[in-house]
């Protein structure tokens, strides 16, 4: 259920609208592995009825966000590029994606690999920036370093930097609630061994993941912090191997990125 009461605990009731967040719980429906939904599909993700899900759905299509199969009496619906306007008005206003943005172009063009910056949204960790198209041309683009991308915390190197942030009791929360899929075969699920990669990366200040998300992509990441040392997002390195074959030791991205990375954050920090 995407729709939650939880959401309006900091909002005045009298000022909470419903629909809005109906509305939002609907276009939150779909996903990469759910593009296209019935009316049926769409109340159960939001947590709706199916009447008020319809009625939401109709809404959104007049407006242009939604489309659907022309002519079948039940329908199918996807999203359509207009939700794109709320992503480019975000990337083109808020700070955080302009102010790292020449530090992940400056990085790409040094070392000929891929950097991206993300924030913790739930259960995900989201790329807000990411660096330009400086990688070596062999190398494929892997899908963690999309803008926009949502990927699984418990599974990414950013994700186990900022997961690292929650208070002891929200951690053991969310590795109580959220569901953990094995992506391949080197994902680790089990909360116990998890719960002590992410202290670790919180303790040594950054993280490596070796192919947990995605085979062949290697990850290091380090915590962006601001001038008050609060941790507010985290940046990584994704060397994608298409041949999958590991990096000649379980340091070596540490030996050759870490300390390139911890001084770019480090200059940021002034700035965020």
């Amino acid at each position: 259920m995407l729709l939650s009461s939880a959401s309006s605990e900091t909002v005045n009731p009298a000022d909470w609208i419903e629909g809005a967040a109906k509305a939002f719980a609907v276009l939150e429906s779909f996903s990469a592995e759910r593009q296209r939904l019935s009316v049926t599909q769409i109340a159960e993700r939001a947590g709706l009825t199916r009447a008020a899900a319809r009625r939401h759905v109709l809404t959104l299509q007049a407006l242009g966000y939604l489309e659907a199969d022309e002519g079948a009496r039940s329908p199918n619906y996807w999203l359509t590029h207009r939700v794109l306007r709320l992503a480019g008005n975000y990337l083109a206003s808020a700070r955080l994606p302009r102010v790292v943005q020449p530090t992940l172009s400056r990085l790409a063009a040094q070392t000929g690999q891929a950097f991206s910056v993300a924030v913790l949204d739930g259960e995900h960790a989201v790329i807000v920036a990411r660096s330009g198209e400086h990688r070596i041309a062999s190398q494929a683009l892997p899908y963690g370093v999309n803008l926009g991308a949502r990927l699984a915390a418990f599974a990414t190197s950013t994700g186990r930097i900022l997961l690292a942030q929650l208070p002891p009791a929200k951690l053991k929360e969310y590795l109580a609630t959220h569901e953990r899929a094995k992506f391949t075969a080197h994902t680790i699920t089990q909360a116990t061994q998890l719960r002590k990669l992410i202290q670790e990366a919180g303790q040594q200040g950054y993280s490596e993941v070796h192919q947990e998300h995605e085979l062949g992509v290697y990850a290091l990441a380090v915590p962006l912090r601001d001038s008050q040392n609060r941790v507010v997002a985290a940046m990584n390195l994704v060397l994608a191997n298409p041949k999958q074959q590991p990096p000649k030791s379980s340091d070596s991205l540490q030996k050759a990125y870490l300390a390139q990375m911890q001084a770019a954050a480090g200059e940021l920090r002034l700035l965020l």
